[in-house]
């Protein structure tokens, strides 16, 4: 375990003498029991397909999903797990229909996030679930002693401050599923934390890249979707779009390695091969490169940061070519820039800009707003929402409703 502040938070490496013990003993070792938060998303899918490669290392306890009524029952039949959570009792109702006579235990809504999230056998959860829903689940799952896979942004964003402490408290690791904060924990395995002068995270650029910023207003959703390198859920797709999603890591990235925001920087690197760098106080560059494929990082945080054999794709340079870097145009992509001044701000400014932006993200992509609309719309929210220094998780939920009934219906903004 690390000795800084930031990494004692972060995970302790399996020993190999206890897994020598194990083998001496005969003895296999014990299947990690794992509770998913939206396992019918894109990382949740993903993480099952991790699941599935190593049969004998995990064992699936909890799932929660939204109203995919079809994948969660394919889901229950492939994995068995012991409790479901889903959206609405509606959902519930065709889950049962599909296992009629067999027993069930699904709940519903929030609690039953937090059911999954706290549940007696799950030794990992993984959040998964887009937007400031789970923060409470989250929580809950730390208090109740779980390592953290933490994939949802909005929880450190919304309540970065508040989760570290519960994380430092309940002595709990957390293990990071985005590429690019997957990629600083590597480079700083065997590294002192104070001999680092920034943290570089990379951007693909998403689909606009070389938009111009008249044409932008034009772009629709289905544009915004065509993300050109990763496969993710379609909210982060367009965070990628208007590098939000950069934005909201480089919130993550201040909570999860305890360093200033003035030591973080972003560049735009469309080939998204190196995940993310670490330039230290000598000059030298660490960068964690790979292909960009999510099952990576995943397999990775759920084995603890220890490495097992790839079954998915591997990086092969000779086909890459060139790897370019260029600085990201805030002026066409002003999130990014507000994401720093709301991360530096501190407070309750990152769950507003949290908030503003999920509903923006979503009347775009119901066809309601335009695409520069988005940006719009949170920069209005965060300078209408009085601050407040230091929130309790209680101002930041009433601050997150605040938002987004700011950001959908305020008279400021055109009909479109």
């Amino acid at each position: 375990m690390f000795a800084s502040r930031f990494t004692c938070r972060y995970y302790i490496m399996p020993t190999y003498a206890t897994r020598a013990k194990i083998r001496k003993k005969g003895r296999r070792p014990m299947k990690k029991g794992l509770a998913i938060l939206g396992s019918t998303g894109s990382i949740g899918k993903q993480t099952l397909e991790v699941v599935s490669a190593f049969p004998s290392s995990f064992r699936v306890v909890a799932i929660a999903a939204k109203d995919d009524a079809g994948e969660i029952i394919s889901q229950i039949k492939t994995f068995r797990p012991e409790l479901v959570s889903v959206s609405t009792e509606d959902v519930k109702n065709k889950i049962e229909s599909a296992f009629a006579g067999q027993k069930l235990n699904i709940v519903v809504g929030v609690e039953g996030l937090i059911d999954v999230a706290t549940h007696k056998d799950a030794h990992i959860l993984l959040a998964a679930i887009p937007g400031s829903i789970s923060l409470k689940a989250v929580l809950a799952g730390v208090k109740a002693g779980k390592d953290i896979a933490l994939a949802t942004k909005e929880v450190l964003v919304a309540a970065g401050d508040i989760f570290m402490k519960e994380v430092a408290a309940a002595k709990v690791k957390v293990f990071p599923i985005d590429s690019e904060h997957s990629a600083i924990a590597q480079c700083l395995i065997g590294e002192k934390t104070d001999k680092i002068k920034k943290i570089i995270l990379t951007a693909s650029g998403g689909p606009f890249l070389k938009t111009t910023k008249e044409k932008l207003e034009k772009m629709t959703a289905k544009d915004a979707l065509g993300h050109p390198t990763w496969k993710m859920g379609p909210k982060i797709t367009i965070d990628c779009a208007t590098l939000m999603n950069k934005g909201f890591e480089v919130i993550e990235a201040h909570h999860l390695f305890n360093i200033g925001y003035e030591k973080i920087e972003v560049v735009i690197h469309p080939q998204s091969i190196i995940h993310s760098m670490i330039e230290f106080v000598d000059g030298s560059v660490k960068a964690q490169l790979g292909a960009p494929d999510m099952r990576v990082p995943i397999q990775l945080a759920l084995f603890g940061m220890e490495r097992n054999q790839n079954r998915w794709n591997r990086l092969d340079l000779l086909k890459a070519k060139s790897l370019t870097f260029e600085k990201p145009d805030t002026d066409r992509f002003p999130c990014l820039k507000f994401a720093y001044d709301a991360g530096a701000k501190k407070g309750i400014a990152p769950a507003v800009l949290n908030a503003a932006n999920e509903v923006a993200v979503n009347l775009f992509l119901k066809g309601k707003i335009a695409f520069t609309e988005i940006a719009a719309r949170i920069e209005k929210a965060v300078a209408s929402h009085q601050f407040i220094e230091s929130p309790t998780l209680e101002q930041i939920i009433e601050a997150d409703r605040w938002a987004r009934e700011f950001a959908e219906s305020s008279p400021d903004f055109p009909k479109k």
